[in-house]
């Protein structure tokens, strides 16, 4: 479907399309209707494919879908690439280059997967499987997020070893220079050979920076406090529509509103 498709939703997960207690109510319904639609609901997300099958099931979508901040894509249409592509580094070798970078500056970065159970529920407000399925990692190295003090010092090391850090709300994300969201999204495009396709991109935070200005729409989703301001600094040069509401709510929202503006309808 995503190859005679005229339009894509490509929308992050946490945060954006479900709030952080993970609960998904609020866009199911505009969900359905894109698929009545005909529209491709893409995910992308710094999630793991593991998580995001469990997220598919419960949506219903066949789409395919990016994964691990762009690091892969998979699908089971994508059939001719063996249902998956690859951008991203493997999680070891990227564990090996943040122990470089933690060696460099003098301060430990701390692996997501290096949490213990009750470390990363508290962070994350994950528990039981739900654990196992976010560790299931493959193309991404999510760490704590380091004090911002620290930050020019990282991005130098990352010059030397070919990765880039992508910081979200709650974690940095470790990722080889050839991955994140909009070099996946792009990428997902040509194997549809599909260029001309228009993208409603949605997004929150700064690790969706790629995704957005990847996006011919670029929808922020902001929280229940307010928007991230890195986020809304980084797209002060790009036209961007701030929702008015939070996370699932919002994007149903505007959704909602785009179909109508562009006439999906018809």
């Amino acid at each position: 479907m995503i190859e005679n498709s005229s339009i894509w939703v490509v929308s992050d997960v946490d945060g954006t399309l479900m709030d952080h207690s993970y609960d998904l109510t609020p866009a199911k319904e505009t969900i359905k209707t894109l698929k009545e639609l005909s529209v491709p609901v893409i995910l992308c997300t710094s999630k793991t494919a593991a998580e995001v099958k469990v997220i598919r099931k419960e949506l219903n979508l066949t789409d395919p879908y990016i994964v691990e901040n762009g690091g892969a894509i998979y699908g089971e249409s994508l059939k001719n690439v063996n249902c998956k592509i690859i951008l991203g580094e493997k999680y070891e070798v990227l564990e090996d280059i943040l122990n470089f970078i933690s060696n460099d500056i003098s301060y430990n970065l701390i692996p997501l997967n290096n949490l213990s159970d009750q470390e990363a529920t508290d962070l994350t407000g994950l528990k039981g499987d739900s654990l196992n399925l976010m560790r299931d990692r493959h193309w991404s190295m999510p760490f704590l997020n380091p004090p911002d003090y620290l930050e020019e010092k990282i991005k130098i090391c990352c010059k030397r070893f070919n990765v880039e850090v992508f910081k979200g709300n709650r974690m940095s994300h470790l990722l080889s220079i050839n991955s994140d969201k909009g070099k996946a999204i792009n990428e997902l495009k040509k194997y549809a050979n599909n260029p001309n396709i228009k993208i409603i991109g949605l997004g929150d935070s700064p690790n969706d920076f790629p995704l957005l200005i990847n996006s011919d729409f670029k929808i922020v989703i902001p929280g229940i406090n307010g928007p991230n301001l890195n986020l809304l600094d980084k797209l002060k040069n790009y036209e961007f529509t701030l929702a008015d509401k939070p996370n699932g709510y919002g994007w149903k929202h505007e959704i909602n509103k785009l179909i109508n503006i562009l006439d999906i309808r018809r």
